[in-house]
């Protein structure tokens, strides 16, 4: 419940059963400087308003991307004033606990992404239906736009599956340089490994039990579970695709992301086209997002 909903229901107390306020906001978790406090003192009905309008419809992200949709909106607020407000109002997220990770080996070797289809990433990531039933999504990041190419997502995955799905991301995207990825056995099969020879791709696995070196996509994987997974339940396979498809849609397009300058990955990928013609890249941008 929100902070808003628990001062409405501490004056329910109050009113219906002659409690004390001091009681109710106890008993409700709400200070009573709280409780006493009207809306509009510190700001504006509008902006808060369109505040608490995004942090819902968005309740995963953080005040710096809520701040970064306001001001896009036409909305003139201080990044400030959003973390104030979302915090009046009970919508601030819960700080993360960072898990301690054992040194892994040196990753000065990992190639680093320079420009758009330099360098690719994928992954699998694990969910499951209401039936108990596992659901399998195979995660492809381009790792120097951030942008979410494919979201596949299937029972289980064999080698020629993932072979079918990388033949249409690349006839859909353009082809990559290089493909980075732990040693599943599906990612080190043969098949998989002859097909990317044939197609001019490198290779570049991961030391074994060192996700780091893998940081973008597994950043991205956080992400999916965080506030895609997370938040639904899923009856078949068809609603866990209808579902997956408009959160890639809502990630690619308007998602602000923090290492793109609160851009979203598609609007980096347009500024950046613009800002380097010079720079020849193979990366073709679909018509479906045009």
């Amino acid at each position: 419940m929100t902070l808003s909903g628990r001062r409405q229901a501490a004056a329910e107390l109050v009113r219906q059963f002659a409690v004390s306020e001091r009681r109710a906001c106890r008993v409700l978790g709400v200070h009573r400087s709280s409780y006493r406090y009207r809306r509009g003192a510190r700001a504006s009905e509008a902006i808060c308003g369109a505040v608490v309008a995004k942090s819902e419809k968005h309740a995963y992200w953080g005040y710096r991307k809520i701040h970064n949709l306001v001001v896009g909106d036409g909305v003139a607020v201080g990044r400030e004033r959003v973390r104030v407000i979302r915090r009046r109002e009970g919508l601030q997220l819960r700080r993360k606990v960072h898990k301690r990770r054992v040194p892994g080996a040196s990753t000065e070797l990992v190639p680093r992404a320079l420009y758009p289809n330099h360098v690719w990433s994928y992954d699998f990531v694990f969910d499951g239906t209401e039936d108990g039933r596992t659901l399998k999504f195979l995660t492809i990041v381009d790792e120097f736009t951030r942008l979410d190419l494919g979201l596949p997502c299937r029972r289980g995955f064999t080698s020629a599956d993932v072979v079918r799905v990388l033949e249409a991301l690349m006839e859909l995207w353009g082809r990559p340089r290089c493909i980075r990825s732990d040693n599943d056995s599906t990612f080190i099969a043969t098949s998989v490994r002859r097909w990317l020879e044939e197609r001019i791709v490198g290779t570049h696995f991961i030391d074994p039990g060192s996700p780091w070196q893998n940081p973008y996509n597994e950043s991205f994987n956080g992400i999916f579970r965080t506030t895609c997974l997370n938040r639904w339940s899923f009856a078949t396979l068809t609603e866990a695709r209808i579902v997956t498809r408009a959160w890639q849609h809502e990630y690619n397009s308007i998602r602000p992301h923090g290492s793109l300058g609160g851009r979203s990955p598609l609007q980096f990928l347009y500024d950046w086209r613009a800002d380097h013609p010079e720079i020849h890249t193979t990366m073709k941008i679909p018509e479906s997002l045009t």
